[in-house]
């Protein structure tokens, strides 16, 4: 199958988005997924709200929660999402679920639903540099695969929620 680009379709005129594109990542520990955010990737808190049930139990949400706004340098925003802390031994649920619960982030395709954040970067090598050291884990091997005009590169953030990092140098050398 070739690379096509369609052109974008058109929202019906009532259906206006206002606002960039948010993608919410439910975390277990929202101070080390917010730092690791900011620090790695470059994103920006914008807000940080607490929800309370009344508005978290029926959005379907599950409760009470703590949320982070997190501006991508490049729009759009990350919504880090945490049930809030005094609830969960109300609601039963875990602090953490450890590493041998969550469902493998390999291959990306075996599973349905969301999958994979992209972002997009003007030279991906520092990223893929200092993602190790802040206990993000490779999931390409290599760990910068050349494709096309571009270099991609598969990470497991701490929690195991996976990025894509994508640059147009794919003329130059592979990394890793």
């Amino acid at each position: 199958m070739a690379d096509e680009m369609a052109e974008p379709a058109q929202a019906p005129p009532e259906a206006v988005m206002t606002q960039p594109f948010e993608v919410g990542v439910v975390v277990r520990d929202l101070e080390a997924l917010e730092h690791f955010y900011r620090e790695v990737l470059g994103c920006v808190p914008v807000h940080h709200s607490h929800i309370p049930h009344a508005i978290g139990g029926p959005a379907g949400l599950g409760g009470p929660l703590l949320v982070v706004w997190l501006q991508v340098p490049s729009g759009g925003r990350i919504k880090l999402i945490r049930l809030r802390a005094d609830a969960d031994a109300d609601a039963g649920v875990a602090a953490d679920v450890g590493a041998a619960a969550r469902p493998s982030a390999v291959p990306l395709t075996a599973r349905c639903g969301l999958s994979y954040v992209t972002f997009h970067f003007d030279d991906i090598a520092p990223v893929v540099e200092a993602l190790p050291a802040a206990g993000a884990r490779p999931l390409s091997s290599p760990i910068v695969v050349v494709a096309r005009d571009r270099r991609i590169s598969f990470w497991a953030d701490p929690e195991g929620n996976v990025l894509e990092l994508v640059d147009r140098r794919g003329d130059s050398r592979e990394t890793g």
